[in-house]
């Protein structure tokens, strides 16, 4: 008999998450608390911007014409309890405020709700973001309070999920990493992921404490390579050398590699920032807190290059006031290929502008309305062309490909001038300064 699969809390992850596994052929079920959430999934639409999410959606919620009809949604965990074999628990754990540390409130709650209604064999899946040690705590919960004892198993099984990526890095993941008390629990979380197996996607099973590590330690890694390149940026900017040149011949070393070695304004999101904060605190708690003392300064590498993108922009005025500047933003996501402005480096660098005195305008090409709800108090313009019209200078902030493309000419005429500040070093200079513009990257004084 086929599994039947649940997912818990439909945010970006879990509606992602039953998406894909109603493509690959499982019948799902759907829950979340906010009603209004559950509505606008069962249109098979998404509160968010994802590519492909919303036509993956389409193709299968109940409902729509033409539909497989294999996804379903609701509110109710007796519901999800009485349909599920394998249950994903996808729900948020947002940093606590006013600390570093993780709030596992959603998570806590969502098993609560569904651990009592749990009468027969069941896997509970994990896929949130959690500190280590919260997989130990769970299973001792669930098995004290679900009514089907020891035959109501939980698993963890972390997400690698890119923002802009997501359908693809559920459907046909790099690895895949499941932790594991039972040869049950694992034969049906193989189960589960069959076909992304068959087609060589690795399988590594390992044990709850280091399923959970794995995401916090992927993550913490891709914030340190992130974070050196900005380091090396401000070297390069005090010793009049060229990052870009550097991040080249350095990734050229198979030790290395080029991704992520592009200097720029540096890291957001809800993933990154929470995360590696929330792993110095549970390092602490745990007594290991040396061991990640490191992170506390890539946080503050990160951090300090909003601050210098807004120096670099006071210079480019010509070192004095914003006050009756007018500053052109091109990007407010904290990617390019998302809606997402949680902790947008390319907003805060706006606001901090914009409060220091500058009239600004933003454009971003899907994250407007999200931007809007954050900074109601800053510019918006319908594209990167009105965005510039008569601008001092123009700050690219976002690496959207939209942005790349740009006819610089066409730009400079709508512009007061023609300077611009690559926040990401991801532009041709040699385009914009034939075009006439004075064109300056973060870590490239004299390119």
């Amino acid at each position: 008999m086929a599994l039947k699969i649940t997912v818990i809390g439909t945010g970006y992850l879990g509606a992602t998450h039953a998406a894909a596994m109603a493509e690959l052929g499982f019948e799902v079920l759907g829950l979340d608390v906010v009603p209004e959430k559950i509505e606008t999934l069962q249109r098979g639409e998404v509160p968010m911007y994802e590519p492909g999410l919303r036509e993956l959606l389409g193709k299968h919620v109940a409902g729509i014409e033409g539909s497989s009809g294999r996804l379903r949604f609701t509110t109710d965990f007796a519901e999800v309890a009485a349909f599920g074999d394998v249950h994903f628990l996808c729900v948020n754990t947002p940093q606590k405020h006013g600390e570093y540390a993780c709030d596992m409130s959603y998570v806590d709650s969502a098993l609560a709700s569904l651990a009592p209604h749990l009468t027969g064999p069941a896997l509970v899946v994990g896929k949130s973001t959690v500190p280590v040690g919260s997989a130990d705590r769970l299973a001792a919960y669930l098995a004290e309070h679900a009514p089907a004892g020891d035959g109501a198993e939980l698993a963890w099984n972390p997400e690698f999920l890119r923002e802009g990526f997501a359908v693809e890095d559920t459907l046909h993941p790099d690895r895949l990493v499941v932790g594991v008390r039972s040869e049950r629990a694992e034969r049906l979380l193989r189960e589960v992921y069959a076909t992304p197996i068959e087609e060589g996607s690795p399988f590594v099973v390992t044990d709850f404490p280091t399923a959970e590590l794995v995401k916090t330690a992927a993550n913490s890694f891709l914030a340190t390579k992130i974070s050196f390149i900005n380091a090396m940026a401000e070297v390069c900017e005090a010793a009049g050398g060229d990052v870009a040149k550097l991040a080249e011949a350095i990734g050229y070393d198979d030790r290395i590699g080029k991704k992520f070695l592009r200097a720029g304004i540096g890291f957001g999101g809800g993933c990154l920032p929470k995360d590696i904060r929330a792993f110095m605190a549970r390092a602490g708690e745990l007594g290991a807190d040396q061991a990640l003392t490191f992170l506390r300064e890539i946080d503050s590498v990160n951090m300090r290059q909003r601050g210098r993108m807004v120096e670099l922009t006071r210079q480019a005025l010509g070192g004095g006031p914003f006050l009756g500047k007018r500053v052109a933003v091109l990007g407010a996501t904290f990617k390019p290929d998302s809606d997402d402005v949680r902790d947008s480096p390319a907003l805060n660098v706006a606001g901090q502008v914009h409060l220091q005195g500058a009239q600004v305008t933003v454009y971003d090409p899907k994250g407007m309305e999200n931007a809007r709800r954050l900074f109601p108090t800053l510019g918006y313009a319908d594209s990167a062309l009105e965005a510039v019209r008569g601008a001092d200078v123009v700050l690219h902030l976002t690496e959207w490909r939209e942005f790349r493309e740009l006819d610089p000419e066409v730009l400079g005429e709508a512009a007061a001038a023609r300077v611009i500040l690559d926040g990401r070093n991801a532009l041709d200079p040699a385009l914009w300064r034939k075009a006439g513009w004075t064109y300056r990257a973060m870590g490239r004084p004299t390119a």
